[in-house]
């Protein structure tokens, strides 16, 4: 598996627990360790993010509102010539 890979698995990993965090804490709103681990969740996928968008660019258009054009910049995934696992 890919650096690139990897980095996608762990954000999505990570933003899977604040969504399903989000909807525990909808029915157990003072459950504080809840909290703390939804921010420390929240943070760590950030960061990912971070790394990602620093080494491959945007995961998302939205993570490039700064510069519409980069979401398009060549090379797409498919002409990189990465084996699909």
């Amino acid at each position: 598996m890919t650096d690139k890979q990897i980095l996608t698995r762990k954000i999505a990993s990570y933003d899977f627990a604040v969504v399903e965090l989000n909807l525990y804490l909808d029915t157990h709103p003072s459950d504080r360790e809840a909290h703390r681990r939804l921010e420390d969740y929240e943070s760590k996928s950030r960061i990912l993010r971070e790394k990602y968008e620093e080494k491959y660019g945007p995961i998302i258009f939205r993570d490039s509102a700064d510069n519409r054009m980069k979401w398009i910049k060549n090379p797409w995934p498919w002409d990189l010539g990465e084996e699909e696992e």
